[in-house]
């Protein structure tokens, strides 16, 4: 059995799903912005799950508005909306994450989030009395591998991995120099480099040894 002393999380598709919700907040957008693109559908918006704003504007939006006032809008009616829409955690993440915090753990997040992604998260589970820190693209524009290893280097972790779901999670995990544990019940598909795969997260309490 594999143990570390500390995780860093991903959130969309590791932690919570709150895809539907993003829909709602794209297709707002959309009707008050008169974005002339089709309506933001579930199917359409998982495929880009864990890619920087920039990344899913251009695969939804692209020329259709411009791209600084559409953002803008969004995040607006992101910071409005999540609080009271939120996500469904996946089952069992409230029980995991405080038994590996009784059992000494340290927890971190690390998403590619808007700026607002993560604390509206921690409000809405409740999870924030878990999490010693966070780090997201939305409010430093640094890419996951950078902001894993600021987290690592702040709090000098030496027994750490990243915990998330798509192949670009374990690819910055590696980048880096920590272990990747792929939550397969996730929205990515095919990670054949990790190291450890979980198809539940109460794994994490019983992880067996690296692949």
């Amino acid at each position: 059995m594999t143990e570390f002393d500390s995780y860093i999380f991903d959130m969309d598709g590791t932690l919570w799903d709150a895809v539907d919700s993003y829909c709602q907040i794209w297709n707002r957008t959309i009707a008050e912005t008169g974005a002339y693109v089709p309506p933001v559908t579930r199917p359409r918006l998982e495929k880009l799950m864990g890619t920087p704003l920039a990344g899913i504007y251009d695969a939804l939006v692209g020329g259709a508005a411009d791209r600084n006032a559409f953002t803008q809008v969004l995040r607006r009616n992101e910071e409005a909306m999540m609080p009271h829409l939120g996500g469904r955690l996946y089952p069992g993440v409230k029980s995991t994450l405080e038994e590996l915090h009784r059992r000494g753990a340290r927890l971190f997040m690390v998403s590619n989030c808007s700026p607002k992604g993560l604390p509206n998260f921690l409000t809405f589970t409740g999870l924030a009395p878990l999490i010693e820190d966070w780090r997201s693209f939305g409010v430093n524009g640094l890419e996951k591998d950078a902001n894993i290893s600021q987290l690592v280097e702040r709090y000098n972790l030496t027994g750490s991995a990243y915990v998330g779901d798509t192949a670009g999670d374990c690819t910055d995990t590696h980048a880096a120099g920590l272990p990747f544990i792929w939550a397969s019940y996730g929205f990515g598909r095919d990670v054949a480099d990790a190291d450890y795969v979980i198809t539940n997260i109460t794994q994490l309490l019983n992880l067996p040894d690296k692949q």
